[in-house]
């Protein structure tokens, strides 16, 4: 099913964003985006992202907060590259200005003390786990919103359903005689003048009995009560309600095949 949720953090000075997108599938695909610094905590939000259980997810971290705002600036290693590029720019014969060349120095990364990080301290992921936690809820939230409509619009489908096969039983009483001058008008057709009715009336029983949608109208009624219970009361039931649909279909199938009368069918 599809969810969505974006949300963001802040984690030991660093400003975050978490993003989790989800579409419909039969199993759990999980595509964990992160940083390179934050590449340890895959296998973390793989293990929170299982919660959800089906579908495709596509988990997307990012760092928005700039270094550069949160670190004294290394002013030594500012002058020596300004100093190595005035040199080289006379070398080359450029003719950039000052502010030029201190520009190009200011974003690099490296010249902001702090500003380049290896890996992570062990108290990361203990803080940001809970807000890893609560994106996952939000697109719980969005699942569950979808998954009450999609309940409504399956309520409706199966009391029609219902509605449709208690009307059956309304025309059921005209098969027999409908067989009866089908067959009579057959035998006038093909110019049968005698017929022993006793034997004429175990024939149309035999024939009867073979278009008999006795079992098939049981089974239906409890497969749509089957559905609607399990969509009450289970979880996670989409294989479920997929397969008692199926069952549902091969008797109404077997119902209109077997029927012999155009309002049943």
């Amino acid at each position: 099913m599809t969810g969505y949720a974006k949300m963001q953090c802040e984690v030991e000075g660093k400003r975050l964003a978490i993003e989790i997108k989800t579409l419909n599938s039969k199993q759990l695909d999980v595509n964990v985006k992160l940083p390179f610094l934050y590449r340890g905590l895959d296998l973390e939000i793989r293990a929170l992202l299982n919660r959800l259980e089906r579908g495709k997810i596509d988990f997307l971290l990012t760092e928005e907060s700039n270094p550069a705002a949160e670190s004294p600036l290394n002013k030594d290693l500012v002058r020596s590259r300004f100093q190595q590029l005035k040199e080289m720019q006379a070398e080359l014969g450029e003719s950039l200005t000052d502010q030029q060349l201190l520009n190009s120095i200011i974003n690099q990364p490296e010249v902001w003390e702090g500003a380049v990080a290896t890996e992570l301290d062990e108290a990361f992921w203990p803080q940001l786990k809970p807000h890893v936690e609560a994106a996952i809820d939000q697109v719980e939230d969005f699942r569950c919103h979808e998954g009450l409509v999609l309940k409504g619009d399956f309520q409706k489908h199966v009391d029609l359903i219902e509605e449709k096969l208690a009307s059956i039983p309304q025309y059921e009483g005209e098969r027999m005689v409908t067989a009866k001058e089908r067959i009579h008008r057959y035998f006038a057709e093909l110019g049968v003048k005698e017929v022993d009715e006793n034997r004429f009336e175990q024939e149309l029983i035999y024939y009867l009995e073979k278009l008999d949608i006795t079992e098939e109208k049981v089974r239906l009624k409890k497969h749509i009560d089957y559905f609607r219970n399990t969509m009450e009361n289970e979880e996670s039931c989409g294989k479920k309600l997929g397969f008692i649909a199926q069952e549902m279909g091969r008797e109404i199938n077997t119902t209109g095949s077997k029927a012999n009368h155009v309002e049943i069918q």
